[in-house]
């Protein structure tokens, strides 16, 4: 019987050091991973199975075929199946919420998301990018504000919060208002990605930076992208170096940091727990 789900987690193929890392894989090619109700169902669910999958150390989240995410599907917008009876306005706010949900549950993972973004991350497919930790772009990626151009506000699904944390609010005012297409080049040149790669080489690149981040402690990791994510809602330096202050106190406590004194002085890699 085929396969019929639209979002699969796996375990990434190769060496052993890849036995932490996930692949989350967005998967309506025909309809370049665009959101319908069964994509984002079964993505919350697939995120909800990362939270609990203890041996999970980081994640890659890319598209099937030729697109990341175009956002939400317009032939087959997403509608709770209850609708007609919950009434209009309080059925869209739910489905509202349910889609702007994956924003927060990606980045409260307490693993490193690697966004590999391939073809088209429009709309909801661009706050999927900006919600993950890391952004690698393929040649062929392409980034818009996809909601004004279809009637809507450009500011939805946290992107409005998102962007101009990271590429500065005057480019994400002009990005906003104009919902204009943004090339990987110029995605890299502003800062929304980390770096642009020939499209045959996007897997590989996001493997090589999840194997660098798999080589470091995983509390360690958890405490830094918890700490980089509050920072962008903290309102001053000294608030700042009180969340560092505490983390880095806990990370002492764990034998981790015992095994790296220990591996170095031995001069091998260290062979972390978590604990």
């Amino acid at each position: 019987m085929a396969d019929s789900a639209v979002v699969h987690v796996r375990a990434a193929p190769g060496e052993d050091g890849d036995a932490g890392i996930r692949i989350l894989q967005l998967d309506r090619p025909d309809r370049l991973n665009a959101m319908n109700t069964q994509l984002i169902d079964e993505l919350h669910q697939a995120i909800a199975s990362l939270r609990d999958d203890a041996s999970a150390r980081v994640v890659i989240l890319t598209g099937s075929g030729r697109g990341f995410c175009a956002g939400l599907d317009l032939m087959d917008p997403p509608q709770r199946a209850d609708a007609k009876e919950r009434g209009r306005v309080r059925s869209s706010m739910d489905t509202q919420q349910r889609i702007a949900s994956l924003v927060p549950a990606l980045a409260n993972l307490q693993i490193p998301v690697i966004a590999a973004v391939n073809g088209a991350a429009s709309g909801g497919g661009l706050a999927l990018a900006l919600a993950s930790d890391i952004r690698i772009a393929a040649a062929s990626a392409k980034f818009n504000v996809a909601f004004v151009r279809v009637g809507l506000s450009g500011c939805d699904i946290g992107v409005s919060w998102l962007l101009p944390r990271l590429i500065g609010a005057s480019a994400a005012f002009e990005l906003l208002l104009t919902g204009r297409l943004v090339g990987a080049e110029e995605a890299d040149r502003i800062g929304l990605v980390t770096r642009t790669v020939p499209d045959e080489d996007l897997m590989e690149s996001a493997l090589e930076t999840a194997r660098l981040i798999c080589g470091n402690s995983p509390t360690g990791i958890w405490m830094t992208k918890e700490v980089m994510w509050s920072q962008l809602e903290v309102n001053s330096l000294e608030a700042g170096i009180d969340l560092e202050n505490r983390t880095q106190i806990m990370c002492t406590f764990t034998s981790d940091l015992g095994e790296a004194v220990t591996a170095f002085a031995e001069k091998r890699p260290p062979k972390f727990t978590g604990r």
